[in-house]
């Protein structure tokens, strides 16, 4: 492993443990994605003593600031491209209301014991005596050849004393496409009540990083199959199933919005587009009918999965601030797409999509591609010509109309200026009515057709001209 441990900073390190007979080792995901051949510029070093001396005495060879954090034992420096974190070796203890461990000084296997899964307690010797040596006390190495989540000592005790491993488990099953141990499986589903004395804001880190993998629906099937999903987002649990009535069925929305999910991150690493993707169809339970002679209808989902956006967001402690407010139009917005390719697309409907989508028609556009999940082929076939007919609709209408983040060419002030009014029912009545006018096509977007317009409307419900205006 020496070929891997040629950069500057390990040999400072290595001359630094043999000077003060420290022992010192790279340990975790650095030593991880070597073998992976994943790039890593973080990288963590475990002192057998205390970690910010050494750490100190390293920055101060490198001519480099240190950050220390005393209550956590920790210190961290940058040096070029890298960002290192020195910390004693520590063994630790939990009690059964919080994931915070008791921490004591410890050995380098007190270390690795404590250590999440068997692929992350992998370390590298920087001491000179042995410099890359490997310490593979669990057999990582095979389980990375295998592809395999492990814990290093019990499931149910690791998962039991921190229970974001459970999630972090999955996160790295679903990042590295790996498989997690059947007994670690066994032992989220025994613990997944734990979850409840973790943070939100530590949940939802770890599923924004499963969301943004380059399959998400491998992690979003282990957390449903475990019991996870259910406590922390039913929402998207009450997706699941199939119900059937006078031999009708309708298809699972569970494992549709998943396959969604899955096509748009073939087309985008937006996290608040996949987010999309995850609740465009979020209100079909509530909203589900069964029509005699019909069948099963979700009218409305649309909409009412655009006001269920920002109550899922505060549960889930993401951002309530323009990244909830696209995700909640593309709620809105996701069927209409849809409808427009399955008929003779008009000029006053593309000019409406356009003006509601804004910036945001060609997000709007990948995603309703997405929800494509047929195995028809002749209907995907069909589907995808009739998009791009639309897609060359918008930009037909948006190349002549000006209809994207449209702004009103006569204003509601202009309207008081033309009719000596103060602000009032009247001027909210023009602005609608010139709106209408232009997004049915009746008038072009100008400003000179727009001030005829509004001259004429206002004459009609008794109001006089007193000032010109340009």
């Amino acid at each position: 492993m020496k070929e891997h441990l040629q950069h500057h900073i390990f040999k400072v390190i290595s001359q630094l443990a043999g000077q003060q007979n420290v022992q010192a080792y790279a340990i975790g995901g650095f030593v991880r994605d070597l073998f992976l051949k994943r790039p890593s510029k973080d990288i963590d070093v475990v002192v057998i003593g205390n970690g910010i001396t050494f750490a100190e005495a390293v920055a101060k060879k490198l001519n480099v600031q240190v950050s220390v954090f005393k209550n956590f034992g920790t210190a961290m420096l940058k040096y070029h491209d890298l960002e290192v974190e020195f910390v004693g070796a520590r063994r630790e203890s939990y009690r059964r209301d919080s994931r915070k461990p008791i921490v004591e000084d410890g050995t380098l296997e007190d270390d690795q014991n404590r250590r999440d899964f068997t692929i992350n307690a992998l370390a590298l010797s920087l001491h000179p005596d042995n410099f890359g040596e490997l310490l593979d006390p669990f057999g990582g190495i095979s389980h990375l050849k295998q592809k395999l989540i492990k814990t290093p000592l019990n499931p149910v005790e690791t998962f039991s004393d921190d229970p974001l491993r459970m999630m972090r488990a999955i996160r790295f099953a679903t990042q590295l496409s790996f498989k997690i141990d059947d007994t670690a499986i066994e032992a989220i589903k025994t613990n997944t009540d734990r979850i409840k004395i973790i943070s939100q804001e530590r949940i939802t880190d770890e599923l924004n990083k499963i969301i943004l993998s380059l399959k998400p629906s491998i992690g979003f099937n282990y957390l449903f199959d475990t019991g996870l999903l259910h406590k922390i987002f039913p929402q998207m649990v009450a997706l699941y199933g199939v119900e059937y009535r006078d031999g009708k069925g309708h298809k699972d929305n569970f494992y549709h919005t998943l396959q969604v999910l899955d096509n748009i991150c073939e087309t985008t690493t937006d996290l608040w587009l996949r987010w999309a993707a995850i609740l465009h169809d979020i209100a079909k339970p509530p909203t589900k009918r069964f029509e005699p002679g019909h069948g099963w209808t979700f009218h409305g989902h649309e909409d009412k999965g655009a006001r269920m956006v920002p109550k899922i967001f505060a549960q889930l402690k993401l951002p309530l601030n323009d990244k909830m407010k696209f995700v909640q139009k593309m709620v809105q917005l996701h069927l209409r797409p849809i409808v427009l390719s399955q008929s003779i697309v008009t000029d006053s409907a593309v000019r409406r999509l356009l003006f509601e989508a804004g910036d945001d028609i060609d997000s709007l556009m990948q995603l309703c591609k997405a929800d494509v999940t047929t195995k028809n082929e002749y209907k995907v076939k069909k589907y995808r010509q009739n998009f791009e007919l639309v897609q060359q609709k918008l930009k037909d209408v948006e190349e002549r109309d000006s209809i994207r983040n449209w702004q009103p060419p006569v204003t509601g002030t202009d309207i008081m200026e033309i009719f000596g009014l103060k602000e009032g029912r009247e001027v909210g009545i023009i602005k609608n009515q010139i709106r209408e006018a232009i997004l049915e096509g009746e008038i072009p977007n100008t400003r000179e057709a727009a001030l005829q317009f509004t001259i004429e409307k206002g004459t009609q419900i008794g109001l006089k001209v007193v000032a010109q205006t340009k």
